[in-house]
């Protein structure tokens, strides 16, 4: 049953959230008179994707202009701190974005974002950046400005959780599964990446359908589950070759020494697949599916509680300062910390480190016939799996 999460979501923006602009010190979250929305269209038709990404955007549905980050927005040394990745490093390795269409500006969006928050600059001069079509080659596909945003959210994303990453930009002509696959493929085959992100999904589907996009033994592909609460398996997540990625609202304080507290996002996808095979990793986590269960872990989601601040484009020519989530955050941030762990690639390595997890107990994405597929517990449960990056020991 779906959660009305928009409500929950914008009850939750009047919380506290931390690691902001001002350098990771707490600070209101996005005002209470914003909300999250789509910048996608928020159902894909048959055979295609939509993205996962949600901004937040005032009671007319415009994003407020900006000439400075958000104050409730997640920094890179939030987070650093909220995951203890602080000195950690990905030097050599790259982190894959895939996704749908063009993106006019994403170098120089990309520039403002890093010199923010005073990252190394990456770019495609000095080689850190690279931005290509689905099959490999320099003309890329026209801008979809939804798909845009969602690129931003992304590479900030990684920005964020692994600085010196190098970052691969693959766009897919169109969102429909062909073409994003090619991309993922794509992807696959550069030389340094060692994740994949994909922040997009539809309706549930077969690996025997499109398995093979997503099935590369080596490199961490990651998939996020979706921004509607407990709905089922969502494909790619649903995926037996992907890291499934769920949410959480991350806020900083608490009592525990960490500094930050994290719950269920409401908006977390989540459920079982009805075609693909369970994990073999995860026989003993007491998921209750008989078949792939979604998710595997997690991380900061909620637009609201946890929402990056992100330098997305308007339009083709101009850009802003905005609060993004959705599983479309914590995908690359995921992927990202596998770039960090450094070995391995596999979704079955969190399952046998779940030390390196903080465990997520609270909160609940809808109504479920088996408690876990919708409700945090301790250990494995659907909305957040086995919990947040604590480092990249999981990874």
């Amino acid at each position: 049953m779906k959660k009305s999460w928009f409500v929950a979501a914008v009850g939750a923006a009047s919380l506290v959230a931390g690691g902001l602009a001002s350098g990771g010190s707490a600070a209101s979250a996005a005002p209470a008179e914003l909300h999250p929305a789509h910048v996608c269209k928020s159902v894909a038709a048959r055979g295609e994707a939509t993205c996962h990404a949600l901004k937040m955007v005032d009671a007319n549905g415009a994003s407020p202009m900006a000439t400075a980050p958000p104050a409730g927005g997640l920094t890179p040394s939030g987070l650093q701190s909220a995951y203890n990745l602080a000195g950690l490093h990905g030097s050599g390795r790259t982190v894959a974005i895939v996704d749908a269409y063009g993106y006019t500006n994403l170098e120089r969006d990309l520039g403002v974002y890093r010199s923010q928050f005073g990252l190394p600059a990456c770019t495609t001069a000095n080689g850190c950046l690279k931005i290509m079509n689905q099959n490999g080659g320099t003309s890329l596909p026209r801008m979809d400005t939804g798909w845009a945003q969602e690129q931003a959210l992304d590479v900030d994303a990684v920005s964020a959780a692994c600085p010196d990453c190098k970052i691969l930009v693959v766009q897919a002509s169109s969102a429909s599964f062909a073409n994003l696959g090619a991309a993922v493929n794509t992807a696959a085959r550069q030389a340094g990446v060692v994740a994949i992100s994909n922040s997009y999904g539809g309706g549930d589907a077969a690996d025997t359908t499109y398995g093979s996009y997503y099935n590369h033994p080596g490199i961490a592909v990651t998939a996020s589950t979706g921004d509607n609460g407990y709905q089922g398996g969502s494909y790619p997540a649903s995926s037996s070759y992907v890291t499934a990625v769920g949410g959480t609202s991350l806020a900083k304080g608490g009592t525990s020494a960490r500094g930050w507290t994290e719950t269920v996002w409401s908006g977390a996808g989540s459920g079982c697949s009805t075609y693909n095979t369970a994990l073999a990793a995860a026989s003993s986590a007491g998921t209750g599916c008989a078949k792939r269960a979604m998710a595997d872990v997690s991380a900061a989601a909620d637009p609201g509680v946890g929402g990056l601040a992100v330098y997305y484009p308007t339009s083709k020519s101009g850009s802003t300062w905005g609060q993004f989530g959705g599983t479309s955050e914590s995908s690359p941030i995921i992927a990202s910390v596998y770039a960090l762990a450094g070995t391995g690639y596999s979704n079955a390595t969190p399952y046998s480190h779940t030390s390196s997890l903080y465990d997520v107990t609270s909160g609940s994405n809808g109504t479920c016939p088996t408690t876990q597929w919708c409700n945090a517990r301790a250990g494995w449960d659907g909305p957040t799996g086995l919990g947040t990056p604590n480092g990249a020991g999981a990874f």
